[in-house]
């Protein structure tokens, strides 16, 4: 008789790892923090290359490391690729991250991110990277990580506060972007199989939505991986554009916030278009994009339920019928760990204790984010975007893209002014 295999998923992989480092910190395993300002290149030499703070950032990176081959071994991933990919990955990190410390660099507010994305994406546009190199580029394991540590800076009546106004939100914004998006797919005639990931892609959380979709109807490789490419894609003039945007209008850290985690689709570059605004607007992105994930679940439920009824679907895959199952299998399970660490530190562990870790996991939740848009610049390829004959679905996405810019910012206007 065979064992059964146990499989953990990836966000139950990130909640174990991400709450590990958190514990661990607690109970006085702290990881050094290393210092990455420099206002001169004599600042330069003497504190960031002193020998301290190259042990800092070597114990830092070291730790790091080893979390991510631990996540690696859960995940049943190839550890003999990530031994090689991570340190060239690290190298880059710390390249973007001095780039971002000098204090010239910090007056025009550009970010480590986007010095690590830009770097990734003249790699992996000038090069081509071996398909080895590019799986084990456990992007989306690195952003949630980064995003539980953040719950330790978010107190629980922030989350309440905005939780309920970026549910409304959500609810708001979901509902009108998809019908729209939906709606103008069948317009130019686009396959429903299609119509339904891109739609999804819009309109809830970018990567995830399309993977839940495509997951749902059992949808084509080919056509996911085009959806995912055009939320990648699209997501970094967004990410560094829409934050400058904001602030030549004069609205508010809070308006900003929720207009960027309602409008961009990937978690991550929320998270960086968030941090270029300020603390504010980052908490309350973040917050906004979680209410959109939370509703994955249930769109992912919808989805199956419209896919398996659908007269274009044939007799046999109508027989799979969708259960409840499908809501708590779609929940992104990492959005427990971040309130589960939002609560102890709200609730839980005293001020004391809080001052003592905070520098140290915010220090690790910004290199898990840095590290992860490194990762996405190197898996992204403009190409992709052109390799399909049938421009179609682009103008679609671009359409749908631009009314859900619109109509986040006016429900944002309207619930967070």
């Amino acid at each position: 008789m065979s064992e059964k295999k146990i499989v953990i998923t990836e966000d139950w992989v990130v909640v174990i790892l991400g709450l590990g480092t958190i514990f661990l910190a607690l109970a006085g395993i702290i990881v050094p923090k290393p210092t990455f300002s420099w206002p001169s290149w004599t600042e330069l030499s003497e504190k960031i290359f002193s020998a301290q703070n190259i042990i800092n950032l070597l114990t830092q990176f070291g730790a790091v490391y080893a979390i991510a081959l631990l996540g690696a071994i859960l995940l049943g991933k190839s550890v003999k690729s990530l031994l090689v990919v991570f340190p060239s990955v690290a190298v880059l990190t710390v390249l973007a991250l001095l780039l971002a410390g000098n204090s010239t660099v910090k007056d025009y507010n550009l970010e480590a991110v986007i010095f690590a994305l830009a770097i990734g994406l003249l790699i992996s546009n000038i090069f081509s990277l071996p398909s080895w190199f590019r799986e084990a580029l456990n992007t989306e394991m690195y952003v949630k990580i980064g995003l539980v540590l953040l719950g330790t800076t978010v107190i629980f009546g922030d989350i309440l506060k905005a939780g309920a106004l970026g549910l409304i939100q959500a609810l708001v914004v979901v509902l009108s972007v998809w019908y729209f998006a939906f709606w103008v797919c069948k317009k130019l005639k686009i396959d429903k199989e299609m119509s339904l990931m891109l739609a999804s892609a819009v309109s809830i959380c970018g990567v995830s939505a399309a993977i839940a979709t495509s997951g749902a109807i059992k949808g084509d490789s080919k056509k996911l991986s085009y959806v995912i490419s055009l939320v990648l894609i699209t997501a970094i003039p967004m990410m560094i554009g829409m934050p400058y945007l904001a602030e030549w209008m004069g609205l508010s850290e809070a308006v900003t916030g929720a207009w960027l985690g309602g409008s961009i689709d990937t978690t991550g570059a929320v998270v960086a278009s968030g941090s270029l605004v300020g603390d504010e607007a980052l908490k309350i992105s973040t917050i906004v994009k979680f209410s959109q994930n939370v509703l994955l679940g249930i769109a992912a439920f919808a989805i199956s339920i419209y896919w398996t009824y659908s007269k274009s679907v044939d007799e046999e895959t109508k027989k799979d019928k969708p259960t409840l199952r499908v809501i708590w299998e779609r929940f992104p399970k990492f959005v427990l760990g971040f309130v589960f660490a939002s609560l102890l530190f709200s609730f839980v562990i005293s001020p004391e204790t809080t001052n003592q870790v905070k520098d140290n996991l915010k220090s690790l939740q910004n290199l898990w984010f840095v590290l992860a848009f490194t990762s996405i610049g190197l898996e992204t390829n403009f190409k992709d975007l052109f390799q399909q004959s049938n421009k179609k679905p682009l103008y679609a996405f671009l359409i749908a893209q631009s009314f859900n810019i619109v109509i986040t910012l006016l429900v944002a206007l309207i619930l967070f002014r």
